[in-house]
């Protein structure tokens, strides 16, 4: 008899370590009725298809885009026993993006949770439609051209450090980027600047970027997915080193700021608000006359937009000029548009400026299309849903890929093409308003993506006055990393040729 209750032991002790390694979740009856009509690659028992996806980093993409390429418009995998169902044409992707009810981000986001807490990428419910209206004054126009100052004076460090590099050699164009894009988002965001393009603040600057590898280290490998099995994890202690650096640095900003505003007087609060505010000086004085936000609350949002407003514009930024290194007639025409505007002049962008860059615009966009920061993203379902005669259950993962769905040759002809004419007026009124998704759409669309353009036409053609561009790669030899966010593995080789211009 006690053998037998030996062997029982050891079963459950075996199904409890199990169940911490592989997180796999039991769907009800119903749910796998409903989701084996969707088709799909076939998958194994708890694993489902998650072997298939165990390939280095630059393959995953070849992978997804050989079975979004097979089971187009719709179709499902199991990942660990997570049902995960992508949508790939528009009518269906309007279907999940545009609803009110489906604003609950896939659990694939709970990995940044340790940095960001619950701040507006990750909430939902209540909390999420409060700080959304809470922030999106931070965004208004006028503010958005109070920071026109911030990203001119970092565009020029930015041109001074690639003057720096030998003339004739080439350079890894993200790496400047990635430094630039980080002042610009420190000194808007937090009000502060961590000056990384000079090797400022070297310590939080060096934590923001291994934090991005840590979260891409957890999410490519299942059996850390769980919390305990995390934990056992040596990267578990070096998260925690890295996280008490850049929430020790956030904090002692918002303190900081906290004793600035409590020192000034009614006059010069009211003085200041008629000055360029960042968005911790407005959470900061939300909290203090309302007592509403606690400092975590202002914490984990200025740190979400320290996560979100670096990364994904420094990639936009190396695609773009990339691919104007790529295509000499297109940087050819950004010059002429730019002469137009500044002529001979090595004067800072005015915020009317933007405005004539219509052409540059185009580019840029274009450069999305192709290369879009976010890759993909995700909702999970709150309530039932059917979308091309099938009905997904609540709690189906939704992912939606604006990377392969911005090269389908019904959407865009030639789709691998660079074309910036595809964004003239007439040719986007003609378009699919769901065919297009560098910034998401919805009520959950990018609440940043006025200062993300404004800030690329800046450091574009602040980079473009300077430089001729000349990139000395070619599409199909550079590796994609399409994690979080879309990146060269090896960076991007770009050769600068300076350009000799008379002041005025």
């Amino acid at each position: 008899m006690l053998i037998y209750l030996v062997y029982f032991v050891v079963v459950i002790v075996f199904l409890l370590l199990l169940h911490q390694v592989v997180p796999y979740k039991f769907n009800t009856l119903r749910t796998h009725i409903l989701i084996d009509k969707i088709p799909g690659p076939k998958g194994i028992p708890i694993l489902g298809n998650a072997l298939q996806f165990n390939v280095p980093t630059e393959e995953f993409i070849p992978v997804l885009k050989k079975i979004y390429d097979d089971y187009y418009p719709i179709y499902k995998i199991w990942f660990l026993g997570v049902t995960i169902v992508f949508i790939g044409d528009p009518d269906g992707v309007e279907k999940i993006l545009s609803s009110q009810q489906h604003i609950t981000k896939s659990d694939d986001y709970m990995i940044l949770e340790p940095w960001l807490c619950k701040g507006l990428l990750t909430s939902t419910g209540t909390k999420w439609h409060e700080r959304r209206k809470l922030l999106t004054p931070a965004f208004h126009f006028k503010i958005l051209e109070d920071y026109v100052h911030v990203f001119n004076k970092n565009s020029r460090i930015l041109v001074n450090k690639l003057s720096e590099s030998t003339p004739g050699s080439t350079v890894n164009i993200f790496k400047y980027m990635t430094t630039c894009t980080l002042d610009i988002i420190c000194e808007t965001a937090m009000g502060t600047s961590v000056n990384a393009q000079n090797g400022g603040e070297a310590e939080y600057v060096a934590a923001v970027k291994r934090m991005s590898e840590l979260f891409l280290y957890r999410q490519l490998r299942f059996w850390v997915h769980r919390p305990l099995t995390f934990r056992l994890c040596p990267v578990y202690h070096e998260q925690n080193h890295v996280l008490n650096i850049l929430h020790g640095f956030t904090e002692r900003i918002i303190k900081e700021r906290k004793e600035e505003f409590r020192s000034r007087n009614a006059n010069e609060r009211k003085n200041l608000k008629s000055k360029r505010i960042s968005l911790l000086d407005l959470l900061v004085e939300v909290a203090e006359q309302t007592g509403e936000l606690t400092d975590l609350d202002i914490r984990e949002e200025v740190d979400t937009f320290m996560f979100e407003g670096h990364d994904t514009t420094a990639a936009s930024l190396t695609w773009t000029i990339f691919l104007i290194g790529l295509h000499p007639h297109v940087q050819e025409k950004i010059e002429e548009e730019l002469e137009e505007i500044f002529g001979e002049s090595d004067r800072e962008v005015k915020m009317e400026d933007l405005n004539a860059m219509k052409y540059l615009e185009q580019v840029i966009k274009e450069s999305l299309r192709l290369y879009p920061s976010v890759p993909q993203f995700g909702r999970k379902l709150d309530v039932d849903h059917e979308i091309h005669g099938y009905k997904l259950p609540a709690g189906t993962h939704c992912i939606v890929m604006p990377l392969f769905m911005h090269l389908n040759p019904e959407l865009y002809p030639e789709p691998y093409k660079f074309d910036p004419d595809r964004f003239t007026p007439d040719k986007i009124q003609g378009r699919h308003p769901f065919a297009y998704l560098p910034f998401s759409a919805g009520p959950r669309n990018c609440i940043g993506q006025k200062f993300a353009i404004m800030e690329e036409k800046i450091v574009l053609s602040t980079v473009l006055r300077s430089f001729r561009i000349e990139s000395l790669e070619k599409p199909e030899d550079i590796k994609l990393t399409g994690e979080l966010i879309l990146r060269p593995k090896d960076g991007i080789r770009v050769k600068l040729t300076r350009k000799q211009r008379n002041s005025s």
